[in-house]
């Protein structure tokens, strides 16, 4: 079994179609994804990708939001939508003798959204009520200030929540603009699978598309995150320990050839929990936090190195200097052979779990696809790390020295 890639004529549009077909369940599964479309999108807006989201999950002018969840409800069918930072994604599941039901559905929600004053401020309210929740989540106060210091000055510093005066002005015209804006044909990319043949997977999605506007395909952007580091403190007189939220740039963009030894020495430093050199360190050799993490993310619209930790207050220093000493000698001197024995062992010997289920594999050929690698290229990408030599892997992590120009975001008291 494995995804493949195809495309959908309509309207005189591509649409890239990635399937498979798996019959060992009675289901069928379908995201309808539009790039161009998520936070960094909404312009000075913020929190209106995320707010369109919510907006198209209360339903039908015709049903109402309670009658179009019992609707859902009494077929068991599983339909929503959600804004990330770069795409919008449609998500419907079901079991097989009720995906056209639920087709339906979304053909009824697409063309007359509970677009109404009422579900907007029922909407509004469930957004300033979770931002107040995550205003006392420090770890979640720490990770978006770290983001507004390492972005500063782009969409990327704003979480995709938006803040209490964005989410207080955003109208009833805003969500039908960026429905009408980026809800289009040039965005679209469906990734759909399960118990049903491709060329019945075509028909009725080519049906659902018709309802939809060419419209117009959105730019790809990339922000660079800050080379100078910088530092914010925020005071928080409930804490009782210190959040301690880290980043840095680095010199890498999504499609790089060399990613495979980004993740080999990123696993190695900080993204394998027990083991890696800055839980070694922080957690078993000093006792200074109960865990400590890194990791490298890499997409279309940017690429940084970032990591956090949670500590004593009387600790903070402490374990800011251990994270720069870390950091700095691993630059310096790089990885042991053991060390890459066992990164590779792992990464290796854990790929099944990876591609067990079809939503994994669906995932895993879509990312491939977005990001432009050639299909199949993660399976490449295994054997590349199988043939990875200590010197080649250390000369890598020698050539990205500004993984020690850190930025910080702590909350402490």
């Amino acid at each position: 079994m494995a995804s493949t890639l195809d495309f959908i004529e309509v309207k005189g549009v591509k649409i890239p179609f990635i399937f498979e077909e798996d019959k060992r369940l009675p289901i069928v599964s379908m995201q309808v994804v539009f790039t161009h479309s998520g936070s960094i999108d909404e312009g000075k807006h913020y929190g209106l990708a995320r707010m369109s989201g919510k907006m198209l999950n209360e339903g039908s002018l015709k049903k109402g939001s309670v009658g179009f969840a019992d609707a859902l409800d009494a077929r068991a069918i599983q339909l929503s939508a959600n804004a990330g930072n770069e795409t919008f994604v449609i998500e419907l599941g079901s079991l097989k003798e009720e995906f056209d039901t639920g087709l339906s559905l979304l053909n009824e929600q697409l063309r007359e959204p509970n677009f109404t004053a009422k579900s907007l401020e029922k909407v509004k309210t469930m957004a300033l009520s979770d931002i107040a929740r995550k205003e006392a989540d420090f770890d979640t106060v720490a990770s978006d200030e770290l983001k507004a210091v390492l972005f500063e000055g782009t969409p990327m510093a704003v979480p995709n929540i938006g803040t209490k005066e964005s989410i207080k002005g955003i109208k009833l015209s805003d969500v039908e603009k960026f429905k009408k804006d980026h809800i289009v044909l040039s965005n679209a990319l469906i990734v759909m699978g399960g118990d049903i043949s491709i060329a019945d997977a075509k028909a009725k999605v080519q049906s659902l598309l018709t309802l939809l506007e060419v419209g117009k395909g959105g730019n790809e952007r990339h922000y660079d995150p800050r080379k100078a580091p910088k530092e914010s403190i925020l005071n928080r007189p409930q804490t009782e320990q210190a959040y301690l939220y880290f980043a840095s740039p680095f010199a890498m963009r999504e499609g790089d050839s060399e990613f495979y030894k980004a993740r080999v020495a990123m696993f190695i430093l900080g993204s394998s929990g027990f083991g890696s050199r800055l839980m070694e360190e922080i957690r078993v050799k000093r006792g200074l936090a109960y865990s400590a993490y890194s990791r490298l993310s890499v997409a279309k619209t940017h690429t940084y190195f970032s990591g956090y930790l949670q500590t004593k207050l009387e600790s903070q220093g402490e374990a800011k200097k251990t994270v720069v000493e870390v950091i700095d000698t691993f630059v310096r001197y790089g990885v042991t052979q053991s060390e890459l024995d066992q990164a590779r062992k792992f990464l290796l010997g854990s790929e099944p779990l990876r591609v067990e289920t079809l939503s994994q594999r669906l995932g895993r050929t879509f990312g491939e696809y977005y990001s432009g690698k050639p299909l199949g290229s993660s399976v490449q990408e295994l054997d590349m790390i199988r043939a990875l030599t200590l010197d080649d892997v250390n000369d890598f992590i020698k050539r990205h020295g500004e993984i020690r120009d850190l930025s910080y975001a702590i909350v402490t008291k």
